[in-house]
Formats: C-alpha cells, structure tokens, sequence
C-alpha cells in the first residue's frame, strides 16, 4: 500500500500506525535550503522531491515522503553536524518557542496523483540547565534530529508545552493523523486508533487525532 520514501526509523513506525502494508524505500535528494527560502515552501519542496524520487511504484500502491523543519524566528535549524552545534541549537531553543513544520507528500504515479500538506505545530521549550544539555548531547541522540532534540527523548524531554491544540507526532517527524485523513479520500481505509497509539507510546492525550479520525 506504501513505499515509504525515509530512513528515518521513528516515520517507519509511525506510517505503520495507519495499519496498511510498507516498505521502506529511502530516497536521497538535496535537503540544503535555497537562500532566502520561506520554510514552509523548503519543507513542502524536499518532501516533494523524496517523493517523486522513489522509481517502480507497483500498481495501486503510494509513495509516502515527509520532511521537518525546526524554525525558530524564520531560521530553519536543521540536523546538526556536530555535538557543538547541537549544544549551540538547544541553548538557542531552551525556554523558548518555535515552531516545528512537517511537510508529508503522497504520490500515485500511475494516475499521477499527488498530495502535499504542511501540518505546524508551536513548541514551548521547558529552562532545561547546561548539565542537561551536556549529557544529552554526549548520548548523541540529538545529531540525527532537526533542531537538535526529540520530543520524545527521555530523559531529556526538553519541551514544556505544546499551543494551541498540537499534534505531538507532528514534533516526533509524521503527522500521521492527517497523512491517515488525506490518503482516504483516495483509498478507503478504516479509521486505525491513533488517539490511543499517542497514549500508549508517549502518554500523550492527543487533542487532534479524534477529529481528523472522525
């Protein structure tokens, strides 16, 4: 039903909430910002591209592609290239809010369908200490992770709140409530429990999930 267009192995688990075949197909594009790039616009750009990289669909099946951005006052913080700028980037983050912009992009190649939506999500950043940081930094959980933290991080977990009514997978890399609600005006597809999945792996009430279900 899906080829999944990332290596990314917290979206695998996601995408396999929607309780559909998939198969983990990775594509590699240029993920570099263009100058002066709106986020929005660079987010929904490099899903798209993941996407439309992924060659030999079968007959009736969907590529499905996503991609985040952290951005924090208009500047995109991507993954960090090393523990100093991941130190760097979460001292910037830290009692702060920023917004998290997850572009995920459908595509059916046969009929040439495609579907991109952008899903935000405004995070409030707890006053984590520099100790903190430093340990989290030197678990090396941080330098695969836009912005330099996982929402889901324990013990870490740096995010005070989410505003105003937030979808917390959104922040983990996949809304994967509104990929479910975009792929069944195309596919029917029974409604999966996403609202308990969110509870039973984060111990998150899910605010989003009902309403994109029903």
């Amino acid at each position: 039903m899906l080829l999944l267009a990332s290596a990314s192995p917290r979206r695998a688990e996601l995408v396999r909430w929607l309780g559909v075949p998939v198969v983990v197909r990775p594509a590699r594009v240029d993920e570099a910002p263009r100058p002066g790039e709106d986020p929005e616009a660079y987010v929904r750009r490099v899903a798209l591209a993941k996407a439309r990289a992924v060659e030999e669909v079968p007959p009736g099946w969907w590529v499905l592609a996503a991609d985040t951005a952290v951005v924090l006052e208009g500047r995109i913080l991507g993954k960090p290239r090393d523990p100093q700028e991941a130190t760097a980037m979460l001292r910037a983050l830290r009692g702060r809010a920023h917004t998290v912009l997850t572009a995920f992009a459908l595509r059916e190649p046969r009929q040439g369908r495609e579907h991109v939506r952008v899903v935000a999500t405004r995070v409030v950043m707890r006053s984590y200490s520099d100790e903190e940081i430093a340990a989290y930094v030197a678990s090396g959980l941080p330098l695969d992770k836009a912005g330099a933290y996982g929402i889901q991080d324990s013990p870490f977990r740096p995010v005070a709140r989410l505003e105003p009514v937030a979808c917390f997978a959104n922040v983990v890399g996949l809304p994967v409530c509104h990929v479910y609600r975009a792929l069944r005006q195309y596919v029917p597809l029974p409604p999966p429990p996403i609202a308990r999945l969110c509870s039973d792996t984060w111990g998150y009430a899910c605010p989003v999930a009902d309403r994109v279900e029903g």
